[in-house]
């Protein structure tokens, strides 16, 4: 076992949640093989053809990481981990927190052909990617946003991509519908935390989303709505309450964040299509789901 690879523990939790080998074709290369190259180039950012030979082909491992992330294989996996770890009892629903992060991109993620992209596997790319690739332009060059929501244990629940210049405010609804953990004895999934703390960035939009969801949530006032609520006296309505002690439970995001940025593929955006990007970040969830 390499450096970085799956231990037996690790393996041990993730194998049944992968997929068999069904259907006419030849068989799968060895799943275990093909992962462990695939976290080696996530983790170090190093072009695929560059991947060392004891991870086999590199296009292999390339072909694998593509077509699971567009036909939904790694959301699924992701998932399946979560549900075992809320039927265990070890998500903190009690408080969960929203923020995004800006990863630059490199020059090579630029590029994507703009006609309607082939099908992989059964079933086709993700429509919602096709029209902007995840990429923003601004004064520092090709970004790209990722909008997450993380619980207690600095794992992060849903994921979202979208180009670099969209603000927070409006993805966090998107980012919440995410949130789907499914129950093993039965029932629906679980969509709902207890509490929810966010920054400044998110508006009154958002609040009111939670009130009718009925999703206690932890968000400061900006100072120009405190103005602009003073200014109208009786009509601006009541003070938004605020727990700075929950509030201090922030920095549990920031943390999560800095924990992916730790795998140099999702600091930096390589990837030319936005659906593999999502499932770069998608591999590296589920790698943290799996070391806690």
């Amino acid at each position: 076992m390499g450096r970085g690879d799956l231990s037996n523990a690790e393996w041990a939790r993730l194998g049944p949640c992968l997929p068999k080998n069904v259907g006419r074709g030849g068989r799968w290369k060895n799943h275990r093989q093909v992962i462990n190259g695939i976290l080696f180039r996530l983790r170090t950012g190093i072009p695929w053809r560059d991947l060392p030979t004891r991870f086999g082909k590199w296009k292999t491992v390339y072909d694998r990481h593509r077509r699971w992330s567009a036909d939904g294989t790694w959301d699924r996996i992701l998932r399946a981990l979560q549900a075992d770890a809320d039927a265990e009892g070890r998500i903190d629903w009690s408080m969960v927190s929203v923020d995004s992060t800006v990863c630059r991109a490199h020059q090579h993620a630029a590029g994507a052909r703009k006609q309607a992209p082939r099908k992989a596997g059964k079933r086709t790319q993700p429509a919602q990617h096709r029209p902007y690739e995840a990429l923003g332009r601004s004064r520092g060059g090709l970004t790209t946003n990722i909008h997450l929501v993380g619980e207690g244990g600095l794992r992060p629940l849903a994921t979202l991509v979208t180009p670099g210049q969209w603000g927070d405010a409006p993805q966090m609804i998107p980012v919440l519908e995410r949130i789907r953990v499914p129950r093993p004895a039965g029932g629906h999934p679980r969509t709902r935390p207890d509490h929810l703390s966010g920054d400044k960035a998110y508006s009154r939009r958002n609040r009111r989303y939670l009130r009718r969801r009925q999703i206690k949530h932890t968000i400061p006032e900006r100072h120009d709505q405190q103005a602009h609520r003073q200014r109208r006296g009786s009509s601006g309505g009541r003070p938004i309450a605020f727990d700075p002690a929950r509030y201090a439970r922030r920095n549990e995001v920031e943390r999560l964040i800095n924990r992916l940025k730790t795998y140099r593929a999702v600091a930096m955006r390589f990837d030319k299509r936005a659906y593999v990007f999502h499932g770069t970040v998608t591999v590296v969830a589920v790698r943290l789901w799996l070391r806690s």
